[in-house]
């Protein structure tokens, strides 16, 4: 998919014009252009970095070996977002092409897949330094680490599901969007805290 991409962006170049847009506000609405080359390339560019970066980190986790009981969850989660960067890739060339539609619409279903495919890996993940929800309290108790994270699995398959529903909301959903995800990520840090206060209350 990664080499699709930057395929793409070879059979596309002539047809180009010389700035294309690049960045959309809440709105949908272009806020930013950039050169055709970066626009065609830095995508791909960035997607394979990430996509290479996310392959080593299990092999350099001090906590590698827990990693094979849920391998399979974290390289569907590869394939979906290395999906997401290449649907955000066409979403752009079309644009560029003339075609004209909402760009924060277009993309939702697109975050709606993604996050749900987050919640999947969350729900299955095991203690580790890289992947899931670490914090201080979630990598001193394995324990906390399943509660915190089962919780955010619940958590992100739900804030998908409700994403579907912002389509129809325009700029107002999207900022209910990020406001809701921000809010959520405060209050399951504050969650696995209190899990692990708990915990040592209990040994007590």
């Amino acid at each position: 998919m990664i080499l699709a991409m930057f395929l793409a962006g070879v059979f596309l170049y002539p047809t180009m014009p010389d700035t294309m847009a690049s960045h959309w506000g809440a709105d949908g609405q272009v806020n930013g252009y950039i050169p055709k080359f970066e626009a065609l390339f830095l995508m791909p560019a960035i997607t394979m970095a990430i996509f290479l970066l996310l392959i080593l980190l299990p092999k350099i986790d001090p906590k590698r070996i827990n990693y094979a009981g849920f391998q399979k969850y974290y390289d569907g989660f590869l394939a979906v977002f290395v999906g997401f960067m290449v649907y955000i890739h066409i979403l752009t060339s079309l644009f560029n092409r003339g075609f004209e539609f909402n760009m924060t619409a277009a993309i939702m279903p697109a975050m709606a897949v993604l996050f749900y495919s987050v919640g999947a890996l969350l729900e299955r993940s095991r203690q580790n330094w890289f992947v899931g929800i670490r914090t201080p309290w979630t990598l001193s108790s394995e324990k906390v680490w399943d509660k915190t994270n089962r919780l955010g699995a619940k958590i992100f398959k739900t804030v998908a599901v409700l994403s579907l529903a912002m389509i129809f909301m325009g700029e107002p959903g999207f900022i209910v969007f990020v406001v809701m995800i921000v809010a959520l990520s405060v209050y399951l840090v504050a969650y696995s805290y209190l899990e692990f206060k708990k915990e040592a209350g209990a040994k007590k």
